[in-house]
């Protein structure tokens, strides 16, 4: 299967969903972008462009699902989490309204877009509100039942983390998506890595630069940050006594801080965090920048080695 980004098989879903189910697709001028202009084309009556106001689409959004039919707002993380979060803490979350939250281009790969654009601080701002359920696929083929499990099986929010740059194929097309479950691509005994999103991808090969260097690594696919799978991370805790955590957010408040919280209340063992290490991002190509920042296949190893060392 070709490299696709998330945002495109997010799009496609929506589609694909809107023959079958009832809802409401929202965008703030930026639906080409975030790949709802597909939905646009396809339903322009359930269709709403709310400009450039963000906080206004989910207030918007949280009006239309108060009458029992769900709604999608759509824009980047950054306009989303962070314009639109007292709208989403007052008018989604505390009402438990069934709102999905399509949030683009997080992360540093955004790249040249810059710090003002590249949202690191969104899992952190989201998985705190209550009720909210918080997901963050790894390819297009997860990104894709994502979107339908966030539809059709969540009855409260939902924050849906998509990026911008195509990503490999993780996951094959009988796979099976299950809201709150993590899963093991990769068996190993020496050190687990957790990671989500696009990092999921590049902890894989980070297991093969390991593997020629003698290091048995598993690699666990959090796609689901809240609710987290804390039994399936206690077990690995317990089994590898040492995890590497892999997220293209801050390494405050995001993956790496929800099972930091998980295994000190099951099994405590080692914990290395690889992120964003509380700066902001800087402009560049999407490879230059994640490769600034360590988060590379090469740089994940090495992150691996010096916490087993």
């Amino acid at each position: 299967m070709a490299d696709i980004a998330t945002r495109e098989a997010y799009g496609r879903a929506l589609v694909e969903l809107g023959k079958k189910h009832d809802f409401y697709v929202l965008s703030a001028d930026l639906a080409d972008s975030v790949k709802v202009e597909y939905f646009k084309k396809e339903f322009p009556e359930r269709y709403i462009e709310c400009g450039i106001a963000e906080a206004n689409m989910i207030g918007v959004a949280a009006g239309i699902a108060s009458t029992g039919t769900p709604a999608v707002a759509s824009s980047y993380a950054m306009f989303t989490a962070g314009r639109g979060y007292e709208q989403i803490r007052n008018s989604i979350a505390y009402p438990n309204l069934h709102v999905v939250i399509g949030a683009s281009h997080a992360g540093v790969s955004v790249g040249e877009d810059g710090a003002s654009h590249q949202c690191c601080e969104d899992i952190a701002l989201m998985r705190v509100v209550p009720n909210m359920t918080v997901i963050s696929p790894c390819d297009a083929i997860e990104a894709a039942l994502a979107t339908e499990a966030a539809l059709l099986e969540v009855k409260g929010p939902v924050y849906l983390r998509l990026a911008r740059p195509n990503t490999p194929a993780v996951n094959g097309e009988g796979y099976k998506f299950e809201l709150g479950k993590g899963v093991v691509l990769a068996d190993g005994k020496d050190v687990t890595i957790v990671a989500t999103g696009i990092m999921v991808a590049k902890a894989l090969k980070a297991r093969e630069l390991l593997k020629a260097k003698g290091i048995d690594a598993a690699v666990i696919n959090i796609h689901t940050i809240k609710p987290l799978d804390r039994e399936l991370i206690g077990k690995y805790a317990k089994k590898t006594a040492n995890i590497v955590t892999v997220e293209e957010h801050s390494v405050i408040g995001g993956l790496g801080s929800a099972v930091a919280e998980a295994i000190t209340e099951t099994y405590p063992c080692k914990l290395t965090r690889v992120g964003i290490n509380d700066t902001f991002g800087l402009s560049g190509s999407s490879d230059a920048v994640l490769e600034y920042f360590g988060l590379t296949p090469e740089g994940i190893a090495e992150k691996v080695e010096a916490a087993l060392s």
